[in-house]
């Protein structure tokens, strides 16, 4: 028998090809032949080889990738096993919130089910409760200020029915955008050996994200409160936090660059990762992405040294 989803959500174009991550594994990458590249991606996206460059003068032993690129002039600023696959931890929360603005709508109400209210006591939730009902708006901001987990789970839910449709979703649209060395399982980034991506890929999923107004608004936020309402009829207010320690003034800017926002994530096999778009003196857009630091100081150590190289 087949299980049918009703979804909260719009309905969602049928991919039109499909493809195995590993198959075409750097097909995304310069080669001696750029026409390649061309049918691929828009003119406007950073592309490169496979060649580290950028990484001298810099702790790069601290982290097993990272990339800098410039959204306005489509160069890749610099290059550290940008291809290499890795886990993304909560980065991923970055492409469920891209498809959920793309596909829904921020008034919607959304009940918290059991399942999404049940998360793991180390989880990092925004302490939603089973029967609550809160809007998607308040969702996202729990997803990417407080990094809810909870939040990320009633979210696939409310648009796909479950878990794992929503990250079948997931993979389709990352491919979409050319993220062909990913493949996602979840909705929040927990440890699964199958749901990994590529410094590369994040930046061109990120990139998509902040072409959306309403994204930019929400990782740009410093603080949200919300309302909603417990599965009693009470009336519940919380306050969800940025965990950027940019935001939080434990670790100051580079000087040159004013941080827009960006989404943090940390597991154990994933390292501390942060994925980040600021803009230079220039005005101009920065994505910049470090995966698997060794620990917080270095994570943002890295970042910032990174940084600095393009502040003009």
């Amino acid at each position: 028998m087949a299980t049918v989803f009703v979804t909260g959500c719009g309905s969602r174009q049928a991919l039109i090809n499909k493809y195995d991550a590993y198959t075409y594994k750097n097909s995304y990458t310069n080669t001696d032949d750029i026409s390649v590249n061309a049918d691929y991606f828009s003119k406007n996206l950073c592309v490169t080889n496979a060649i580290n460059f950028g990484t001298q003068d810099t702790y790069s032993e601290v982290a097993k990738g990272a990339g800098v690129f410039n959204v306005d002039s489509g160069e890749v600023l610099y290059n550290q096993d940008i291809f290499e696959q890795l886990y993304p931890a909560s980065t991923t929360k970055i492409l469920t919130a891209y498809i959920i603005l793309k596909d829904c709508s921020l008034s919607d109400v959304v009940t918290i089910s059991e399942s999404a209210a049940d998360q793991a006591s180390d989880s990092s939730t925004v302490g939603l409760n089973a029967g609550d009902n809160i809007t998607v708006n308040d969702l996202l901001y729990g997803l990417m200020l407080h990094s809810g987990n909870d939040a990320a789970e009633a979210l696939a839910e409310y648009h796909s029915g479950s878990i794992e449709e929503f990250a079948k979703v997931m993979t389709e649209e990352a491919h979409k955008l050319g993220a062909t060395n990913s493949q996602f399982k979840n909705p929040s980034g927990l440890p699964d050996k199958e749901h990994y991506t590529t410094v590369y890929d994040m930046y061109l999923i990120f990139n998509e994200a902040i072409k959306n107004e309403k994204f930019v608004e929400i990782i740009s936020c410093e603080t949200k409160n919300v309302v909603y309402t417990s599965a009693t009829g009470e009336t519940v207010e919380k306050t969800y936090y940025n965990h950027s320690r940019y935001y939080t003034g434990s670790v100051e800017t580079p000087n040159g660059f004013e941080i827009i926002g960006g989404k943090t994530g940390t597991t154990y096999d994933a390292g501390y990762c942060l994925v980040l778009y600021s803009k230079n003196s220039a005005g101009q857009g920065i994505i910049s992405i470090v995966f698997k630091a060794d620990g917080p100081h270095n994570l943002y150590l890295l970042m910032n040294q990174i940084l600095s190289k393009f502040a003009n």
